[in-house]
């Protein structure tokens, strides 16, 4: 699989899913504004995967946000299991923590089969977290408090109103919306 083709279908799932149905509410105005960083990571160990998150972190945090406001550092290959790349997580907090990024920079998590502690495999508002690649998502915390504020400063509502909209949508309508 080459990087055109991981970034393509990644440029897609933006583009109509995360854009397209508003799940976030801050992505569309810095994809717009070509602030978005995407990286495929060709690391063959979680080891290199790690040097290339170290890279990610000191590049956004030294870039103004002008230039590069949020990176997506995509592996397509090393998390075929979601619960495996979640329990990576808890490393990658610990890298962001080891760089003193902690209230600076944050980082979310996507994988073709995300599901949220405590939901059904099948339930479709897993799919808010769902990208066509495991995906860190390399977020400026200001950037996010500013689009909460822009949408009424209550975060979980962003939540409850994607869970709505995927519910509305359905699996059937998920997969149409996704199709290349």
């Amino acid at each position: 699989m080459d990087d055109q083709t991981i970034i393509t279908s990644t440029r897609h799932w933006i583009e109509k899913a995360v854009i397209g149905l508003n799940l976030c509410p801050f992505a569309r105005s810095v994809w717009a504004k070509k602030q978005v960083r995407i990286v495929v990571s060709h690391a063959k160990h979680v080891d290199g995967l790690l040097e290339d998150l170290d890279r990610e972190l000191d590049l956004l945090a030294s870039t103004p946000p002008e230039e590069i406001d949020t990176t997506l550092l995509i592996h397509p290959t090393l998390f075929p299991d979601f619960e495996v790349f979640n329990d990576f997580l808890e490393v990658v907090d610990e890298v962001v923590d080891e760089h003193e990024l902690e209230g600076v920079i944050q980082v979310a998590s996507f994988h073709p089969d995300y599901r949220f502690e405590g939901a059904e495999e099948g339930d479709v508002s897993n799919a808010t977290n769902r990208s066509p690649y495991p995906t860190l998502h390399l977020l400026r915390e200001d950037s996010i408090s500013r689009a909460v504020e822009s949408e009424g400063g209550d975060a979980e509502a962003i939540v409850e109103r994607n869970i709505a909209t995927l519910e509305k949508l359905g699996w059937d309508g998920w997969r149409a919306l996704l199709k290349q």
